[in-house]
């Protein structure tokens, strides 16, 4: 039998027994059996980072794929159910740093390499096994049993064998670069991670000047942010198309720099909006006033960059050995070390010309337009260095410390702000400094760790990317959800550079590259090859994962020339580690058949920032290497998560929330509900908030099951015993059915589309409809107290539509939909599937769906919206009746469904008549206004024309114009000018003796003038609501009868003897008794200028 349930649900504890309930049954298991051997369906999922509890970030992911596995299950598919876990990499080892209290890597050798890749192993199996936990509290469906690790043996082979195929085509290769590095960590960072860990920061920026060797007293004006680069000069850059002023200071000394930047406002908007800028940070000073307060300048001429070109100068730290050391510091050029060049011979000026995208390098703006250039300690300039033959010169040790070779420097921190400092305070003392500033911008950092970067001189191992050809072909075979990601993967291949593979660090993929004597090095492929070359070390590494130090032991023979080599101690990019899982987790070297089965992926979801350039790219270049086709058919990208406040969440600024607590204050299935709402385009601003306005929804639904349990339980309704026919239903309940099936029928293209939010959006409007329309106009075909086919066929649609609904929304609501069910089916039917989860998923039924009813009704819904707006404008509360209702409809036949359904209107707006307009003039007046802050932006001096061309025009022929053509053509001054809707302001006005609103469609008023009658029935319907409260309040069962004490004078008594009838039926009372007695219950209450006092007793006790 269905149960009554408590309206004020629990939901956290519902799901606590829920969740108690799958374990013991089951029925995670009873629906993998259910699909085996069915069409499969391949989710590929992106591994999460088992090195801290789960983030409410994190559950947005996982709860999209939980809905889309959940969905493909109940639509008869067989599943994998395979989640995994990311193990390797620096996130892990700056936690165990942090645990050991380590600040630096030498720490960690010192330590122990091997104790300390068992504690990354530890930390990664504490948190992996954390993770879980809350994954099944999110109620994420997987086989817990068989997850996958990144650190497994199987993995890291299969990237072995990944590398081994780049290297036989010959894409392997060892290179120096200038690349991002950091100084705590000890290793470089590739383009992928740089962009994660970009920063807002505040840098002491220099402007320097440079002697020219062949002027007196002239100089070069250097600006920069780095100052410790300085040291590491070589060249000078400038643009040959710009002009370059001569100015003359105060002291007599020529500068030279670029034209525009005298009197450029330099980050002038920034400071203004106070965006991208820092509080404290002061206005930024253009050049010429850096000159004023040196005493004044004077232009005396200007020159062409191109005639600069070829000037020597002398540099900032020439005095400093490595500037003397030919063919470069520590990186020597040995061509470049036979001509005797040294930083100090090159310093010249030189046009670097265009970047690879036809960019200008040096431009006007920010700095001078001379840019200082160190190919040992940037990117761009270490590209254009080699180009011209110049050497590099690299100050900086693996901790990002200057090494032996910079006099005083030597052995200081780069980054320290003391050190910063005192190169600032050296330049000032050798009069080379001209200003100095906080120049706020945009700098990396390590996006784990926080740390400022640098960039260095180093070897690394790269992947020729050579190829990008072959990703780009696989790109275009994916579904890309939202469309423009694709074009966004396209970007990051046409501009990315070569892979960089390597990382200087110890808790990662081991690279299989062994290196010789003789300069060669060599890739082995696999466990079977390592252990067929290996000559010395094998007995120590068999019975290990393939890790170091472990793996270091290892010597190989090489198989052509013979010679021993020894691995490179580099570890592995950790991208490389989640992006072979569509080949490791499905048995790619040892079950082909099997791989085959599964592969490609039919879906795969994760956060788009980031990705496109990370996970993405890596099991898009790996698949196209391995198999030339994509890893996967579709990929649904999510934006970020922030707080409430639409920043990102920091624990520091309190407004960080953890999984755990959001679980169990907030509830699960209202956090599902929010993220599968959320359009995945839009960050998605979590907090209690949020989640309060959904629980609403949610306590909606809940409303709806609990009324109707309420009173199924009473009646002993029984759904197994219900013989109904089309020809016992009546209007509405066709009208619920037809938007049922509308609802299965969108829900199933949102969600084969991937798109859960536009499941919600219209769940959102169902419920409405349900709740607020079917339901409560239905109410009393479920109190009445005859059990006559009337009211069977409530119960029978009521109960269709919920059962249907929490199948419709088990994927995404799996908790309080399972526990609806097991009233509602489970109780009454031991036959019917074990568990929602174990249903198929409803298919509509067309022929239930009636286009022309549902416009039908959302007209005449429409028209009591409508009417209720005009109520609110008139001031007029529901209960106090009105005599007439006019409307107007453009269609006769809707206007005849309106009148065929006129009790619905009247009642729902408490009228008495109802009427049809002719015109909505007869209602309701427009006028028509300009929208002047937006006219002004679009049109500008023609605003004035504007604004009397619609002071003189027809309101009414404006609206018409509008409703009919989306926008309104004007002539001025021989010149056509359109504007749309949201170029006017349209203000209605009701006509003298209604309250009226309208849209196009629809407008309605209503008479406002009251009679005596009028007035004594809205005295009843309030003393109605009173006693409503009283029953609620007294806990009195909903279908309880009453005796009603109480004597009430004046208005009141009056109105009640003439509306008692109606006044007892409402309230369910069967007597009303002129006397004051308490009863069961009493309460008072006032009612305009007058107190009440009743006394309430049930009849049946």
């Amino acid at each position: 039998m269905i149960q009554r349930v408590n309206p004020q649900a629990d939901f956290i504890a519902i799901e606590h027994k829920i969740l108690d309930f799958w374990k013991e049954n089951d029925i995670f298991q009873k629906r993998r059996d259910a699909n085996s051997g069915k069409p499969k369906w391949s989710f590929i999922d992106g591994p999460i980072t088992a090195n801290n509890p789960m983030g409410v970030h994190h559950a947005w992911g996982r709860t999209l794929k939980d809905v889309f596995n959940r969905y493909k299950a109940m639509d008869g598919h067989e599943l994998r159910y395979q989640q995994g876990f990311d193990c390797q990499g620096l996130w892990v080892e700056i936690e165990v740093e942090k645990e050991l209290g380590f600040k630096s890597k030498r720490e960690v050798e010192e330590f122990g390499i091997e104790k300390f890749v068992k504690m990354c192993k530890e930390r990664v199996d504490k948190f992996s096994a954390v993770q879980t936990e809350q994954s099944k509290r999110l109620g994420y469906w997987m086989d817990w049993d068989n997850s996958y690790y990144t650190m497994s043996d199987e993995n890291n082979y299969t990237i072995w064998g990944f590398l081994k195929k780049l290297f036989e085509d010959g894409k392997i290769y060892r290179g120096s670069d200038v690349v991002p590095w950091s100084g705590r960590s000890g290793t470089s960072y590739s383009q992928m991670e740089i962009i994660e860990g970009r920063k807002l920061v505040a840098h002491k920026a220099v402007f320097v000047r440079f002697p020219l060797r062949e002027k007196d007293n002239e100089y070069l004006l250097v600006w920069t942010t780095t100052p410790w680069t300085l040291t590491s000069n070589v060249i000078a850059g400038i643009n040959g198309n710009l002009d370059y002023v001569k100015l003359k200071a105060k002291d007599g000394a020529i500068y030279y720099f670029v034209q525009e930047n005298l009197e450029f406002k330099r980050l002038e908007k920034q400071f203004k909006e106070k965006k991208q800028w820092l509080e404290g940070v002061p206005k930024l000073k253009t050049i010429a006033q850096i000159f004023k307060e040196h005493g004044g300048y004077e232009v005396i001429g200007t020159i062409k960059g191109s005639d600069m070109v070829g000037w020597t100068y002398d540099g900032p730290y020439d005095d400093f050995d490595a500037q003397s050391e030919a063919g470069g510091y520590p990186y020597v050029v040995d061509e470049l070390e036979a001509a005797g060049a040294t930083g100090k011979s090159q310093h010249q000026v030189i046009d670097p010309g265009k970047d690879n995208m036809g960019n200008d390098i040096v431009v006007g703006g920010e700095g001078t337009g001379i840019v200082h250039m160190a190919p040992g300690c940037g990117d761009i300039d270490n590209k254009i260095g080699k180009k011209l033959g110049m050497v590099s010169i690299a100050p900086l040790d693996e901790e990002s410390k200057f090494t032996d070779k910079f006099g005083w420097l030597s052995g200081k921190s780069a980054t320290d702000k003391e050190t910063v400092q005192a190169i600032i305070d050296d330049l000032k003392e050798r009069k080379f400094l001209i200003h100095v500033e906080d120049y706020p911008h945009v700098y990396p950092h390590c996006w784990r760790s926080g740390d400022e970067l640098v960039f260095r001189l180093v070897d690394e191992w790269y992947i020729n990317m050579d190829w990008r050809d072959k990703i780009k072909k696989v790109v275009d075979e994916i579904n890309w959800i939202p469309k423009w990601g694709g074009d966004r993967e396209h970007e990051w291949l046409d501009n990315m550079g070569d892979w960089m593979i390597s990382k200087k660090r110890f808790w990662g993929l081991a690279l299989p590259v062994w290196t010789f004597e003789d300069d060669s090095y060599y890739v082995v492929g696999s466990k079977e090859e390592l252990k067929e070359l290996a000559v010395d070390g094998w007995d120590e590494f068999e019975g290990n994962s393939p890790h170091r130090p472990w793996i270091d032991k290892v010597k190989i023979k090489h198989p052509e020339s013979g010679l021993i080599g020894t691995r490179i101690l580099d570890v592995g990019n950790p991208w490389l580690d989640a992006g072979i899982v569509p080949f490791s987790t499905l048995g790619y070297n040892n079950n082909r058949e099997y791989w085959k089965e599964w592969f490609p992926g039919d879906f795969v979801t994760e956060s788009l920032p980031g990705q496109f350039r990370n996970w993405f790219y890596s099991l898009l270049a790996m698949s196209a290497m391995l198999e030339e086709k994509a890893p996967f058919k579709n990929l649904l990208g999510h934006a970020l998560v922030k707080a409430e406040d639409g920043r990102d969440m920091h624990k520091s600024w309190g407004n960080a929330i953890w999984f755990d607590d959001a679980a169990e204050k907030m509830g699960v299935d209202v956090m599902r509900w929010m993220y599968a709402a959320q359009n995945p385009e839009h960050n998605l601003l979590f907090g209690y908030h949020h989640g309060d306005d959904v629980r609403k929804k949610l306590i909606q639904l809940w409303n709806s099951y609990s009324f109707f349990a309420t009173y199924a339980s009473v009646d002993g309704f029984d759904p197994t015993k219900a013989n109904l026919t089309n020809a016992d239903l009546n209007l509405m309940d066709k009208w619920v059915l037809s938007k049922l099936h509308s609802f299965i029928r969108d829900s199933r293209l949102a969600l084969d589309g991937f798109r859960t939010d536009q499941l919600m959006k219209k769940f959102d409007l169902f419920l409405e409809e349900l709740s607020n329309w079917y339901i409560r106009r239905n109410r009393r075909r479920f109190w009445k107290s005859e059990d006559d086919g009337d009211k069977q066929a409530a119960y029978t649609v009521l109960y269709e539509v919920l059962t249907t609904v929490i199948k419709i929304l088990a994927p995404i609501l799996p908790f309080v939909s399972e526990d609806i069910y097991q009233n509602l089916v489970r109780n009454m039917d031991k036959s019917a599937p074990e568990s929602v989860h174990l249903c198929d998923y409803p298919n509509a039924d067309e022929s239930k769906i009636d286009t022309g009813l549902m416009d039908n009704v959302d007209a005449l819904r429409r028209v009591v919206e409508l009417g209720r707006s005009a109520r609110n404008k008139g001031n007029l509360k529901i209960r106090q009746p009105l005599a007439k209702l006019y409307f107007t409809v453009k269609n006769d036949a809707v206007a005849d469904f309106i009148f065929g359904q006129q009790n619905v209107v009247l009642d729902e707006l408490n009228v008495k008549a109802l009427y049809r307009s002719e015109s909505e003039s007869e209602l309701i007046k427009y006028n028509v206004k300009p929208n002047l802050p937006l006219l002004g932006q679009k049109f500008g001096k023609e605003l004035p024309a504007i604004r009397n061309h619609l002071k003189d025009a027809d309101a009414d022929e404006v609206l018409a114009e509008i409703r009919s053509n989306k926008n309104y053509m004007m002539n001025l001054n021989g010149e056509s000018i359109s504007i749309g809707r949201d170029d006017l302001l349209i203000q209605p006005e009701s006509v003298d003796g209604y309250t009226s609103s309208g849209d196009d469609n629809v407008t309605v008023g209503l008479t406002t003038k009251l009679t005596v009658e009028l007035i004594k029935e809205g005295i009843v319907r309030d003393v109605i609501r009173q006693v409503q409260n009283m029953r609620k309040n007294a806990k009195f069962a909903v279908e309880d009868r009453i005796k009603i004490y109480g004597n009430p004078k004046g208005s009141v008594g009056e109105a009640l003897k003439s509306f008692e009838e109606f006044f007892k039926n409402e309230v369910l009372a069967v007597e009303l008794i002129d006397e004051e007695n308490s009863g069961e219950y009493s309460e008072s209450f006032q009612i305009g200028d007058q107190q009440v006092t009743f006394g309430l007793t049930r009849t049946n006790i």
